[in-house]
């Protein structure tokens, strides 16, 4: 009889117990060390490590509410999920996400690969550092992760009955919350901006009913569009870089919902990580000037090599018979795209008026100057949004970006 047999929610030493018990990873007489580095607001993450030898696993074990104890109920299957979509991801696209050990569902534990040579992306931009190939990768990694999950390659059957193992209720309606709803409505009543961004917020954001009625469009998009196995979260704080190499985690939002979501994420934190450098770095800074090169032509690139390896991979994956009849894989791909610049206009604003924020933002000291950036992105998101069907190519994206950045 194992304690580990009922779940509770473990420590750094119930995990130094549990991963002797359950793994053979380490040596008996390994004097092992153990320490919680999750920095999110759902999960526990612990890393155990073997100091004679180096070598390390990341345990990643779920509670039943929220790390803040708010009270917010969330269901620990959500763990089961992740690891599942780690496994296929890693079939569906090799070496683009952490090695999965082991999945434990009555602890709801998961043990993975530690990427301890890795940097998470956002914490590398934030010193502004810069990353030539990672348009390249992301895309590769979300063409190839998300396109082969739809109706347009799976057996229908097969399709529905993905839907259903991986519905997430919990914290879609987390995402369905923060992301529209109080962006655009402030309803819960704690969003918050600097002072000189208030009276811009409350005319171009709460007052705008023709954005709320788009939120409103796109928030019943989100729901109700079961389109493909989205990451859900997938923004600068969930993907590890290397010079060579881009590793997507913490899928733990996934579901079945519109791909560009994802897209559209990715993009929207390379804007962030853009205004980051202009607020914090000065004029006439040759460090200011090459990173706004690279976010700018990542933005665009990200945009044209999705399309290009979409229509490429759609060639290869289609089973769909009626989904091959030309033409229909260029209208299915503008539909992505439109998803992929409203979902950008979505996340830009919320991550403003919110209470997510991002350090890109939130570490732009001077407030007048936050204050200028910030409107300009949401003049950008507001683009995004009620003009989202016009916006398909890296050319369409610089024409919106560059009138206001």
């Amino acid at each position: 009889m194992s304690r580990f047999d009922q779940y509770f929610l473990m420590e750094e030493a119930d995990i130094l117990e549990y991963v002797r018990e359950k793994y053979d990873f380490f040596p008996a007489d390994a004097q092992l060390t153990c320490k919680e580095i999750g920095d999110g607001n759902l999960n526990y993450v612990f890393r155990v490590q073997d100091p004679a030898t180096g070598k390390s696993v990341i345990l990643k074990h779920s509670g039943v509410e929220t790390r803040a104890h708010s009270g917010r109920k969330v269901d620990i299957d959500r763990n089961r999920i992740e690891a599942e979509i780690l496994q296929r991801q890693n079939e569906l696209a090799p070496g683009f996400v952490p090695k999965i050990y082991g999945y434990d569902p009555v602890m709801c534990c998961c043990a993975m690969e530690d990427l301890k040579d890795y940097t998470i992306l956002r914490t590398a931009l934030l010193d502004y550092r810069t990353f030539p190939k990672f348009a390249d990768q992301i895309t590769t990694y979300m063409v190839n992760i998300l396109l082969p999950t739809t109706d347009v390659a799976l057996d229908h059957k097969q399709k529905k009955a993905l839907v259903k193992s991986y519905i997430n209720p919990d914290l879609c309606s987390i995402t369905e919350q923060l992301v529209y709803d109080d962006a655009v409505g402030n309803f819960a009543g704690k969003n918050y901006v600097v002072a000189p961004l208030a009276d811009f917020v409350e005319q171009e954001v709460y007052a705008d009913k023709a954005l709320r009625l788009e939120a409103a469009k796109l928030k019943f998009d989100f729901m109700e569009h079961a389109q493909a196995l989205i990451h859900g979260d997938l923004h600068s704080g969930s993907i590890f870089v290397t010079e060579d190499s881009t590793k997507a985690f913490d899928p733990e939002f996934a579901f079945y919902g519109p791909m560009g979501y994802d897209v559209g994420n990715v993009i929207a934190h390379t804007l962030f990580a853009l205004v980051h450098a202009e607020g914090t770095l000065p004029e006439g800074d040759a460090r200011r000037t090459a990173f706004r090169t690279w976010a700018l032509e990542t933005t665009y690139q990200i945009v044209d090599l999705f399309r290009e390896k979409f229509l490429r991979k759609y060639a290869e994956v289609v089973t769909d018979k009626l989904a091959a009849t030309e033409g229909f894989a260029e209208y299915y791909l503008d539909g992505v795209m439109a998803d992929t610049a409203a979902t950008a206009g979505m996340e830009l604003i919320r991550r403003i008026v919110g209470v997510a924020k991002v350090k890109d933002i939130t570490t732009i000291e001077d407030e007048n100057r936050r204050a200028e950036l910030e409107k300009a992105l949401i003049h950008i998101a507001k683009t995004l949004i009620l003009e989202r069907g016009t916006i398909r190519t890296g050319h369409d994206w610089k024409n919106v970006v560059e009138a206001y950045l």
